[in-house]
């Protein structure tokens, strides 16, 4: 793949990328690390493998059919397309708010507020639902792709001197949290369900390949679009290792705890980082952390309005007069109720961060198995041409991705029926 040609292809992967480096990583994997140590790096590595074909089978599909993913779903059954309509409209409001909570959090923290109040996250909301009405993404998307850029290079130079440093002593009153007790399993869970983020996303990447073929008018080889797609994914696992390994080296044994309250939890994680590199990198990681965050958080928007327009426009074809490109009313008006739910989430889980991302997480990762089998049966089938099907090995890491999957949700629905 020429770098032409890759310069045309990307977008997808890395708006991908964005969407994944955020709550998974920025406070999953902190606190996996922090409070469990470096054994989660095993539940990190599984997620990110066994849920790897899943999204590129998106990607796949998109790029071989040049149709999105979610009309593929039609072609399943109307029963397929009606079930994803309805997985979409349960966790929407859960996920953007989450997402949505801890960047006010960071956003808190570059302005230094100790405490979030409830216009800061009301403003946010508004800055985000303007620009992506207004179509202003593309100015945006390319200042973030530099902060993005910042905070990669700063997580790197952060991870080499923890390393250096090495872990933080243990404390002498210091006790190891039960791993395999009902608390741990659903951490576990948790911290799966967006590593490196919710398999029902999937469809948004194959959304935005189309877009990216859309704008740029160049139909990009299966192998091109696959090669941006996995340059995207790895990044992400590669950083999700990463976050865990430097929470258990600066927090593990220590005896601190991470706040639960979002904008105290924000100033710990750019502490985290100063603390390491210098304090004279403390307004660039602010700046940084909040900017990958928003990037997150307008994604979030985004892959949600689009989605959902494109299921019901399948649902009911008569809405088709008011797609994204000929018409953005009904676009906008996805997002705008997309916001004001969201904060309704948001208000109800206040000051309670991580049973809020808990929840998120693991109803993500409940609903996972559906998608996964509706995105494993769009490749396999007559679907796609035979020359487009995946290759033996990735048919049986989906076979092996669907029963982890299913499993850990089953495990999920009996413990927590046990606990009641």
């Amino acid at each position: 793949m020429n770098f032409s040609n890759f310069i045309k292809t990307s977008g997808p992967g890395f708006l991908f990328a964005s969407t994944a480096i955020g709550v998974s990583h920025l406070v999953q994997s902190t606190r996996a690390g922090a409070e469990f140590g470096l054994i989660m790096i095993i539940f990190v590595v599984a997620a990110n493998l066994l849920k790897y074909p899943f999204f590129e089978f998106a990607s796949r599909y998109s790029n071989s059919t040049q149709t999105s993913i979610i009309d593929g779903y039609k072609k399943l059954g109307r029963y397929a397309l009606l079930l994803y309509f309805g997985i979409t409209v349960s966790s929407m409001f859960f996920v953007t708010g989450a997402v949505g909570f801890v960047t006010s959090g960071f956003f808190s923290n570059l302005f230094g507020m100790e405490q979030q109040s409830d216009f800061s996250i009301i403003i946010l909301f508004f800055i985000c639902v303007t620009i992506l009405i207004v179509g202003k993404y593309r100015i945006l998307d390319n200042l973030i792709k530099l902060t993005a850029i910042c905070l990669l290079v700063s997580t790197l130079l952060a991870f080499v001197l923890t390393i250096n440093n090495g872990p933080v002593e243990i404390a002498p009153t210091f006790q190891a949290k039960e791993l395999w007790n009902t608390s741990g399993i659903f951490f576990i869970i948790a911290l799966m369900g967006w590593m490196p983020t919710a398999v029902d996303l999937s469809s948004w990447n194959s959304l935005w390949t189309l877009e990216r073929i859309k704008q740029t008018k160049y139909i990009p080889k299966l192998k091109e679009t696959l090669f941006e797609f996995r340059f995207g994914y790895i990044l992400a696992s590669i950083l999700g290792i990463i976050f865990v390994v430097m929470g258990s080296y600066l927090f593990y044994g220590s005896n601190e705890i991470l706040p639960n309250n979002n904008s105290l939890f924000a100033h710990k994680v750019v502490t985290m980082y100063t603390e390491t590199i210098g304090q004279w990198s403390n307004f660039i990681i602010s700046v940084s952390a909040f900017a990958v965050m928003f990037g997150t958080i307008i994604a979030v928007f985004d892959g949600y309005s689009r989605s959902l327009q494109k299921t019901i426009e399948l649902i009911s074809p008569k809405i088709k007069n008011y797609s994204i490109n000929d018409n953005p009313k009904f676009y906008s008006f996805l997002i705008i109720v997309l916001s004001i739910g969201s904060l309704f989430v948001v208000f109800e889980f206040k000051n309670n961060l991580k049973e809020l991302v808990d929840f998120a997480t693991v109803l993500s990762f409940v609903i996972a198995p559906v998608i996964a089998i509706f995105n494993f049966k769009l490749v396999i089938g007559n679907n796609i041409e035979k020359k487009f099907q995946p290759s033996i090995f990735i048919k049986i890491l989906a076979l092996c991705g669907i029963i982890f999957l299913i499993g850990f949700a089953l495990v999920f629905v009996i413990l927590k029926s046990l606990n009641f």
